[in-house]
């Protein structure tokens, strides 16, 4: 194993009606006027929205709103934000929604809280030097953006697609409860769940450095997200399996299945952003499209971590079978179970068919944010990307 530091500031409400507490939990964080940042209609249809800004004027904290963030969330809201932020003296910002508004409200608070162009800290042309505080009433089960230290935002004038990551950014608190998850089309719910298993998977297929008690809480939690989306597709309004993963969505991206590993390999992350910033295509379901084509093209390089990951998460049966027999058994398993979800195993499944001249373009994004190729299960170049690309139409 290797040392680590492990730091999960935020403070976690779980459970029914915690939506109510926002406006006590902004003002003991010092938030004197929040910015409130949402997506779309549905927190508004549902009146999560009124109950959120009812908690803060109870609480005696002023706010200002933000709504319009986007799935594969953009900068121009980001610049909009702090304009309106600015002009309105905010000092706090409250994400409601899921990890598209709770990545706005992040780059947000970068970018009032530093001087500059706020875009460079997603180019890693500068390093955040503060950021103002942040806050959550989650919505949707997916990004663990909520207890993670990363945010990703999408430039839609050079169709670029950046993370940046630091701990200033984590939020102070976050609010969860699994009812607010249940209005969620089965489709998102779905993209949800394969997020939450990608940001487990990207730490565990690593070349060292493993604990077996990390190995033991991440195959745990692939188990629990693979059961429990099961059920919802047959029941979404199932309380116990909307709350078992929304546990397991900031489980899986606040450091925990990764301690003692290197940090992770992320390639098909990478890979996919690419694939949003181009199509526009929902994060999870680009992750599932291109995910068997990357296990296949490293897993001679990581096959160990394959076939421990086939029998202890989907139960091959190892006996009379090669190694390779048994990581290959245990990839078909995880894309049998995405079709199940409803999810695509490949590009044309996910609705784009990119030419060789886009897949070029896809790789040399990669390349860019990746200059020394990138990758822990195998470490990839260019040419490698591009063969998983390719593998994926």
């Amino acid at each position: 194993m290797f040392d680590f530091t492990y730091y999960a500031p935020t403070k976690v409400v779980f459970g029914r009606g915690g939506e109510a507490k926002a406006g006590q939990l902004a003002a003991a964080a010092g938030a004197t006027k929040a910015l409130v940042c949402y997506g779309g209609g549905s927190v508004v249809r549902s009146g999560v929205l009124d109950r959120v800004l009812a908690s803060l004027d109870e609480a005696g904290v002023a706010h200002a709103e933000l709504g319009g963030a986007q799935p594969n969330p953009r900068l121009s809201l980001v610049y909009e934000g702090i304009e309106k932020a600015r002009a309105e003296g905010v000092d706090f910002l409250l994400a409601v929604g899921g990890g598209s508004v709770i990545d706005t409200a992040k780059a947000i608070a970068y970018g009032l809280a530093n001087e500059g162009d706020v875009w460079d800290f997603y180019l890693k042309k500068r390093t955040p030097e503060a950021c103002l505080p942040v806050g959550v009433v989650l919505t949707i089960a997916a990004a663990g953006s909520e207890m993670s230290n990363s945010s990703v935002i999408s430039n839609e004038d050079t169709q670029e697609k950046r993370s940046c990551n630091n701990d200033l950014a984590r939020p102070r608190f976050a609010i969860m409860n699994p009812e607010l998850t249940m209005t969620l089309p089965d489709y998102q719910t779905a993209c949800g769940n394969t997020d939450i298993m990608m940001h487990t998977m990207e730490r565990y297929f690593t070349q060292g450095g493993n604990m077996e008690l990390t190995d033991g809480i991440a195959e745990a939690l692939l188990r629990t997200v693979r059961d429990n989306a099961l059920i919802l597709v047959e029941h979404p309004d199932d309380y116990d399996a909307r709350a078992e993963v929304m546990w397991a969505s900031s489980v899986s991206h606040n450091g925990l299945t990764g301690c003692g590993n290197d940090g992770g390999d992320f390639v098909s992350h990478n890979l996919e952003h690419q694939m949003g910033a181009l199509y526009d295509v929902a994060h999870g379901a680009g992750l599932a499209a291109v995910w068997g084509s990357w296990a296949r093209y490293v897993m001679d390089g990581c096959l160990d971590r394959f076939v421990k990951y086939a029998v202890n998460v989907w139960g091959v049966d190892a006996s009379g079978k090669t190694d390779e027999e048994i990581a290959l058994a245990g990839i078909e398993a995880t894309e049998d179970f995405y079709r199940k979800i409803g999810m695509p195993t490949n590009m044309r499944e996910l609705g784009i068919e990119p030419t060789d001249e886009e897949i070029d373009r896809m790789v040399q994004m990669v390349m860019d944010t990746n200059p020394k190729g990138r990758g822990s299960a195998k470490h990839l170049y260019a040419d490698d990307f591009r063969a998983i690309y390719q593998m994926a139409r």
